[in-house]
């Protein structure tokens, strides 16, 4: 089978351009994520926020999955699947370590500097939207594309809730606020990754059927 336009709609020139129009999404959305990683880390370290830094994380877990997509825009059915697979791991991984950076700042008491939350939260959430609006269009594509939709779904909601426990923390002088926050960030990112994966296995099984179908003899009339 071979890697490259092997599907019917992605051959001839409208599936080219498809693939082109993908591309250039994929880049600016690449982008905006390495960039506000970048941002958001150190702002999370300083303010001592886990919310903040698990937010940052999922930037740059972003940023990772945009460029698979981008390896794989063109290619066939099943290498798509296989990179949106590589993908739903991930943002399993990154749930479970949300998780344990959540249990560790719950077991120390850290209270993170609600002002500081605030302001980079509305600066990730303005990203995010950005990205989500581009990439509205692929939110009903193939399991590869999904996993890119659902990330960036995610961090929009994400980001609503970081502002919330920015004003949690500010309003109750604790930081359970953003260790609730960072537990449904968490959560978010697992029930992700379960979707993707989900489709994916079940777009793996349809390429492996594929082959036995196109080979069956005629049926005499």
């Amino acid at each position: 089978m071979s890697t490259h336009c092997c599907d019917h709609d992605q051959c001839g020139s409208d599936g080219r351009q498809r693939d082109a129009a993908t591309r250039r999404v994929l880049w600016i959305a690449l982008a905006i994520n390495a960039a506000m990683f970048l941002i958001e880390i150190g702002a999370g370290v300083a303010a001592g926020s886990v919310s903040l830094q698990a937010d940052a994380l999922d930037f740059l877990a972003d940023a990772g999955t945009y460029g698979v997509s981008l390896w794989v825009v063109g290619m066939a059915l099943a290498a798509r699947a296989r990179a949106a697979l590589l993908k739903g791991a991930t943002m399993a991984l990154f749930g479970l370590w949300v998780l344990g950076a959540t249990t560790w700042h719950a077991m120390n008491g850290t209270l993170p500097h609600a002002a500081t939350m605030g302001a980079v939260g509305v600066a990730a959430l303005l990203a995010n939207a950005a990205v989500f609006g581009i990439l509205w269009a692929h939110r009903s594509g193939d399991s590869n594309m999904r996993s890119v939709w659902l990330c960036s779904r995610n961090d929009v909601i994400g980001n609503l809730a970081v502002l919330a426990a920015a004003f949690g923390v500010f309003g109750t002088g604790t930081g359970w606020p953003d260790i609730v926050v960072a537990v449904i960030m968490a959560a978010l990112a697992l029930q992700g990754a379960a979707s993707v994966i989900r489709q994916a296995v079940g777009e793996l099984r349809q390429d492996r059927m594929a082959p036995a179908d196109q080979t069956l003899p005629d049926t005499p009339a």
